[in-house]
């Protein structure tokens, strides 16, 4: 089967946007992976990242819908939300990873500061309940980078994808 030029399948946005699809997918099912089969239990600052991704599939399904609708400015629009969210993912990811390298202090919630009771009567309950990922501590390192370098990396490719797309998607109008 060949591909008629008209098919929006043939047009650079949409291979474009369907690769920033296939990279969001990929990314969040590694992650997933990790945690589920890996057990490496994600830390708070972790759960914060994976936010644009459970936004941006769907964004960017329907950025392709559009294209194929040939509805090229909704679509430019849409690539343009996901590029925003994953820059802003990706500065969240920076920061992350600067709190495992300890370039800045983290959250309280997750870097080892929280409160303990004051009541001895009540802290082994308290101990026993408190279960914190540390987002200080990088779980794992893949060529000297964590889970969260590896976000930026991920968060950076797809909001360049997302810019070109909208670029090609209004350019072809």
């Amino acid at each position: 089967m060949t591909l008629a030029a008209s098919d929006p399948t043939a047009h650079s946005a949409y291979r474009l946007g369907a690769m920033a699809l296939l990279i969001t997918v990929a990314a969040i099912l590694i992650a997933l992976g990790y945690e589920h089969i890996g057990g490496y239990a994600p830390c708070e600052l972790c759960l914060e990242q994976r936010y644009a991704y459970y936004a941006g599939i769907p964004l960017l399904f329907l950025a392709l819908v559009a294209l194929s609708a040939g509805q090229a400015r909704a679509a430019a629009v849409l690539f343009v939300l996901v590029a925003l969210a994953f820059l802003g993912n990706a500065a969240l990811g920076v920061y992350h990873a600067g709190v495992e390298w300890q370039f800045w202090p983290g959250p309280a919630a997750c870097t080892g500061s929280q409160q303990l009771t004051n009541n001895a009567g009540n802290m082994l309950e308290a101990l026993q309940q408190t279960n914190v990922v540390r987002c200080d501590e990088a779980a794992w390192r893949f060529a000297g980078i964590s889970f969260a370098g590896w976000n930026v990396v991920a968060s950076l490719l797809v909001t360049l994808l997302g810019i070109r797309a909208a670029g090609e998607a209004l350019h072809a109008r």
